[in-house]
């Protein structure tokens, strides 16, 4: 491949990457709560990959999915959304269909077939608990089993109309409690330790 070539195709890459990074921020702005989700997510999930070993072309797909989990929000009512109390099980019903609607919008991109995975299976639980195939232990994507771990730490210290954001420290500890029930187990750990290093370092 020619030098031309090769500086066309990093620049290719370097759009992609920024296309969807907007796409994600227009996501995010959805919720005036959840600014920069998004990409905290992708950044925790990309850690918790570089810790399995993923290869890099592997990274920049994982980051891609984490950046994109949330995109079938834009089907849901703001209403819904921004609801400043708890929802009611109709309201939850309705929200929950953000992760098919997520995979709807994503399918027809060949590119972004790892973004429909983690759109579509980031709320399923490693006990099979979850929504909304009931998919268990390692039959959910493991993607999916990243992004969720990354997904439910961001939400649990970010401040929500119905919730207080929990310290750093509480968020850890309940990832660690729901470990083997709700979140890959080994994921978990991976996860722990990494936020125990970031610790020390800050």
């Amino acid at each position: 491949m020619s030098e031309e070539l090769k500086l066309t195709a990093e620049q290719f890459k370097e759009m992609t990457s920024q296309i969807i990074e907007t796409i994600s921020r227009a996501i995010d702005a959805k919720d005036p709560y959840t600014n920069g989700h998004s990409k905290r997510v992708a950044y925790y999930s990309v850690l918790i990959g570089e810790r399995l070993g993923l290869s890099e072309e592997d990274l920049m797909f994982l980051r891609y999915a984490a950046l994109l989990h949330d995109i079938g929000k834009i089907g849901i009512p703001d209403a819904i959304l921004q609801k400043p109390c708890e929802l009611t099980p109709q309201e939850y019903k309705q929200i929950k269909q953000h992760t098919h609607i997520g995979a709807e919008i994503l399918k027809g991109a060949p590119l972004l077939r790892d973004a429909v995975i983690g759109a579509k299976y980031h709320h399923e639980k490693w006990d099979g608990t979850g929504y909304l195939e009931g998919l268990s232990g390692e039959d959910i994507p493991l993607f999916a089993r990243i992004i969720c771990v990354a997904d439910t730490y961001d939400s649990m210290i970010t401040d929500r109309p119905y919730h207080k954001a929990e310290t750093k420290a509480a968020a850890i500890k309940e990832i660690g409690r729901c470990g083997g029930t709700q979140f890959d187990p080994t994921i978990t750990t991976i996860f722990i330790e990494i936020m125990q290093k970031e610790k020390k370092r800050s």
